[in-house]
C-alpha cells in the first residue's frame, strides 16, 4: 500500500471512531432518556394504547375523540407495553434504539447510493449530527446532536430514519426497474412515515420526489407505473387507517402556526454553517448534474419553507430538514470524494472549491461539537464536567412521579399548560391539553375554563364549578398560580413537590 493509501485507510478508520464514539454517546443517553419537551404526550399515548389498543381516546384529556399521535409506531408500542407489562418509559427506552439504528443505518445506507467512498457514509453521520451553525437549536425532527438527544425516543426520530431508508431503496428500484411488490412495499413504508409523524412525513416526500426527477437514467413507462400504483397504494392506507383521519390534518392552523414561528427566527445562527457549507457543495453537484438528487432535494425544501415565511405558515417551516439534509449530505459526498482520489488537477470549480470546502469543513464540524458539547451532561454527572461544557449543560425536565402514589390512572388534573404537557405521562389526564389538539372539538372551551380558573378576579363559584364541571380531582399549582387558596374547604394539600409546587386533592 502506498503512504497516500496508508494515509486515507488512517483517515477513514478513525471517521469510522468518531461516528462510532457519537453513536455510543447517544446510546448512553437513551439509558437516562432526559426528558424535555415532548416526551409527556408520547408517554400518555402508550400509557392510552396499553390500556385500551382499539378505543384509547384522547392521549390528555378525558375525551373519546381521535389522535394523530396513534400512529403504526406508537401502536406497536402499546401493543408491546400491554404485552410485556414493560413501564411506559422502559417501552420508551426500548423504541429510541430502535429509531436510533434506524437512524444511523439509514443515512449510511442513503449514503452509499450517492456514492461508493467508503468514508462518505460516516462523514455523512457526522455532519447530519454536527454541521449546523454557532447557536444551539432543538426541535423534534432536526437531528443536531443535542436536539436528537433530547428527542430520539419521539416518533419523528423512528419517522426520519425509515425515511432515509426509503430514499435508499427508492433510487435501487428506479435504478434496478424493480418489480410490482418492491414499489407496493415503497408506497406503504411512505404511508407509515405519514401517518407516524405528518412533518417527517413532509420531508419524505419531497425527498422521494426528488429521488425520482434526478434518476438517471429516467425510468421507463413501466417502472413508472409501479411506481404509481405503489402511491395509489400508499394513499389508500393513509384513508383507510383507523385511529385518525389523516386527510382531516390538512384544516389544522391556529395554534400550530404560532408555535412554529420560531423556526423562522435566528437562521444564520442556528443552520448557518450548513447551508453555507451545502450550497457550496451543492454547487459542484449542479455544476456536474442539473438533475442532481440532492439538488433537486434541498431546492424543493427551500422553496415550501421560504413559501411558509412568506404567506404566514410558519408551520411549513418543520419542512427545514428538507433543506438541511441534502446539504449535509452533499459536503459530506464531496468531501469524501476529495480526500478518496489525487488532488484534482486543471481548471475548474472543483479545484478551487474542494480543498477549501474540506478545510471549512472540519472547521465548523469542530465549532458544531462545541456548541453542543451540553449533551455531555445527559451521561455523565454534572460535577464530572468540566466548567466550560458545564456553562453549557442544561438539566432536564424533572417530571411529575411525585404525584403517582395519590393521582390514579385516569384521574383528572387541573393545571397550567407547562405542567399538563407532563403530567398525562403517568396515567392521569388535564383539564385541558398541553399542546394543540386538532380533534379536541371543546379545546377552546377547556383551556378558558384553567385560564379562569388561576385568573386573580374569577369569583370562587366559578373556580369550583370549573372544577365540577371537568370532573377534576386534583389541583397541581404553584403557590402563586391563582386559583383556590390552600386553605380552602373544597381543597386538601397532599403532596408537596419541586420548588414548592402542590398537590391538592378536589374535596368539595
Amino acid at each position: 500500500m502506498t503512504s497516500g493509501g496508508r494515509s486515507r485507510s488512517r483517515w477513514l478508520w478513525g471517521l469510522r471512531a468518531v461516528a462510532g464514539a457519537v453513536a455510543a454517546l447517544l446510546l448512553a443517553v437513551v439509558v437516562r432518556l432526559p426528558w424535555a419537551g415532548d416526551l409527556g404526550i408520547h408517554a400518555a399515548t402508550i400509557e392510552r394504547l396499553r390500556h385500551d389498543p382499539l378505543h384509547p381516546g384522547d392521549p390528555l384529556v378525558d375525551a373519546d375523540v381521535p389522535s394523530p399521535y396513534y400512529s403504526p409506531w406508537t401502536v406497536l408500542l402499546g401493543l408491546v407495553a400491554k404485552a410485556t407489562g414493560a413501564g411506559v418509559f422502559g417501552v420508551l427506552r426500548g423504541a429510541a434504539v430502535v429509531g436510533l439504528v434506524l437512524l444511523l443505518s439509514g443515512i449510511w445506507h442513503f449514503v452509499r447510493t450517492l456514492t461508493e467512498r467508503r468514508a462518505a457514509p460516516p462523514l455523512a453521520v457526522l455532519c447530519v449530527l454536527f454541521l449546523w451553525g454557532p447557536s444551539l437549536f432543538e426541535w423534534s425532527g432536526f437531528l443536531g446532536l443535542n436536539s436528537l438527544a433530547l428527542t430520539v425516543s419521539y416518533p419523528s426520530t423512528f419517522a426520519l430514519g425509515l425515511s432515509f431508508h426509503l430514499w435508499a431503496w427508492l433510487r435501487k428500484a428506479l435504478r434496478a426497474g424493480s418489480g410490482w411488490p418492491v414499489f407496493l412495499g415503497l408506497g406503504v413504508l411512505w404511508a407509515v412515515v405519514l401517518l407516524t409523524h405528518q412533518f417527517t412525513g413532509v420531508v419524505a416526500s419531497l425527498g422521494a420526489a426528488a429521488m425520482l426527477l434526478g434518476a438517471r437514467p429516467w425510468p421507463p413507462r413501466a417502472v413508472l407505473l409501479r411506481l404509481a400504483a405503489g402511491l395509489a397504494l400508499g394513499l389508500v392506507v393513509l384513508a383507510v387507517w383507523p385511529y385518525y383521519s389523516f386527510f382531516d390534518l390538512f384544516g389544522a392552523g391556529g395554534d400550530l402556526e404560532r408555535i412554529h414561528r420560531a423556526l423562522y427566527r435566528d437562521l444564520l445562527g442556528r443552520f448557518g454553517l450548513a447551508l453555507l457549507l451545502g450550497v457550496s457543495a451543492l454547487a459542484l453537484r449542479f455544476r456536474r448534474d442539473r438533475r442532481d438528487p440532492l439538488v433537486l432535494f434541498f431546492a424543493l425544501g427551500a422553496v415550501v419553507f421560504a413559501a411558509g415565511g412568506l404567506s404566514g405558515h410558519y408551520s411549513w417551516g418543520r419542512v427545514l430538514p428538507a433543506a438541511l439534509i441534502p446539504a449535509q449530505a452533499a459536503v459530506a459526498v464531496e468531501v469524501a470524494g476529495l480526500v478518496g482520489a489525487a488532488l484534482p488537477t486543471g481548471r475548474g470549480l472543483r479545484r478551487i472549491f474542494a480543498p477549501a470546502l474540506a478545510a471549512s469543513l472540519a472547521a465548523a464540524l469542530a465549532v458544531g461539537a462545541w456548541t453542543q458539547t451540553g449533551t455531555l451532561g445527559y451521561v455523565l454527572p454534572k460535577g464530572a464536567l468540566p466548567s466550560a461544557v458545564t456553562a453549557k449543560y442544561r438539566p432536564p425536565w424533572p417530571g411529575y412521579r411525585w404525584i403517582t402514589p395519590w393521582v390514579r390512572y385516569g384521574d383528572v388534573v387541573m393545571a397550567k399548560k407547562f405542567p399538563a404537557r407532563q403530567i398525562p405521562a403517568y396515567g392521569a389526564y388535564t383539564v385541558a391539553p398541553g399542546y394543540p389538539d386538532f380533534f379536541l372539538p371543546d379545546e377552546v372551551a377547556r383551556e378558558d375554563a384553567v385560564r379562569r380558573y388561576f385568573a386573580p378576579s374569577t369569583p370562587r363559584a366559578e373556580r369550583v364549578e370549573a372544577l365540577r364541571r371537568y370532573g377534576a380531582r386534583w389541583v397541581v399549582a404553584y403557590p402563586g398560580d391563582g386559583g383556590l387558596g390552600e386553605g380552602d374547604p373544597a381543597l386538601r394539600k397532599v403532596a408537596t413537590g419541586p420548588r414548592g409546587l402542590g398537590l391538592y386533592r378536589v374535596v368539595g
